[in-house]
């Protein structure tokens, strides 16, 4: 199995979307990873804040790393938000940590935080994992 810096790497390489966006997996480990973003001019919606979609793809970003964090490719076959308060402020963190694996699926609880530490939005994530290694 390939290294946890390694591995986070790859996805980050891999993930296009998230790199164009200015997200990244930031700490990988077995069942967690944290991803962030700088919220720029192009991630605001309407209103001036950073736009849901964007929150959600990075709380997809760090479900990601923990899902794929035991070397084997995982997709997404569920994920809920709830949104708690604006995305504002300079950048995002979301914590993904692991709550059940199984032989092929896997369930995740994912947290995006503002960069004061408060409690943006609140997810759940359930995974599919697949027989195909890194």
């Amino acid at each position: 199995m390939m290294e946890m810096d390694e591995l986070r790497d790859l996805l980050n390489k891999d993930d296009r979307f998230c790199r164009f966006n200015g997200m990244r997996l930031d700490v990988l480990r077995t069942g967690y990873a944290e991803a962030v973003m700088e919220i720029t001019e192009n991630s605001l919606n309407g209103v001036g804040i950073a736009q849901g979609g964007a929150i959600f793809t990075l709380a997809d970003l760090a479900f990601a790393g923990a899902a794929n964090s035991y070397g084997f490719r995982t997709v997404g076959m569920n994920s809920t938000i709830s949104f708690l308060r604006p995305g504002l402020g300079k950048s995002l963190r979301a914590k993904a940590t692991e709550v059940s694996r199984g032989r092929r699926t896997c369930v995740y609880d994912v947290d995006v935080f503002n960069e004061d530490g408060k409690l943006v939005a609140h997810g759940t994530s359930t995974g599919f994992i697949t027989e195909e290694k890194f």
